[in-house]
């Protein structure tokens, strides 16, 4: 099976990292995440990632095959947070991962080089060794406080954000928080894009909900190239 074609291409990536839904089943509040992800995509969602900490190992693929299905029709990547034998078994695109999770080098080994790694450090030296170990992109964050991920860490802010980007020049997508209200100053932080659970999965319009942050994030991209 040939490589992710996000994985060997930054451009390609940068621009799926714009608007990046993490799809946790816990936080939908319509409790169909299916049908969510389906809305958020037809919104503009540019990125999927499965986190799904809590299913049996039946359930979570189950669901990944029709998460698969979806991201294939709308040509978006798919990647699965933390359970790599999901992801192998559904065909994902990748995999995100942490610092307690398999390591980087375990996971290229496993996927035969062709996944797509997320990494989330948590040190300013695990940022700088980020992409000499193998990973694609970062998630760094969380940027604001977070109802969605109890065990998120200390809100970094801005500021901090900012400065975890230039340890590193892997693509990055922001998380913790975001809104569309914020979502613009993340990107004039050095995001390439933003990762939302709650204002999507939360909306009562998961469609519209994405529409808006796209529009919020792409401006802010195109005023930042320009």
């Amino acid at each position: 099976m040939t490589a992710s074609p996000w994985a060997e291409d930054p451009a390609c990536l940068r621009a799926a990292l714009a608007l990046y839904l993490v799809a946790d089943p816990e936080q939908s509040v319509s409790g169909d995440l299916v049908a969510d992800v389906a809305a958020a995509l037809a919104g503009g969602v540019t990125c999927v990632q499965l986190r799904a900490k809590r299913l049996t190992d039946l359930d979570a693929y189950r669901l990944a095959i029709e998460l698969a299905g979806l991201c294939r029709q709308y040509r978006v990547p798919l990647l699965v947070n933390d359970r790599l034998d999901v992801a192998l078994a559904v065909g994902a695109d990748g995999i995100h991962a942490g610092v307690t999770d398999l390591p980087i080098e375990v996971i290229q080994r496993l996927g035969n080089g062709r996944l797509l790694i997320g990494w989330s450090p948590e040190s300013d030296g695990q940022i700088s060794a980020a992409a000499a170990d193998g990973a694609h992109y970062l998630g760094l964050g969380p940027i604001f406080g977070t109802a969605t991920k109890v065990d998120a860490g200390e809100a970094i802010g801005l500021d901090g954000f900012a400065d975890r980007v230039c340890h590193t020049t892997l693509p990055t997508v922001g998380i913790g928080g975001i809104t569309s209200r914020t979502a613009a100053s993340v990107v004039a932080a050095g995001a390439d894009g933003v990762a939302v659970v709650g204002a999507i999965l939360r909306s009562s319009d998961p469609r519209q909900a994405a529409w808006d942050l796209r529009a919020v994030v792409d401006a802010a991209r195109g005023v930042r190239a320009g």
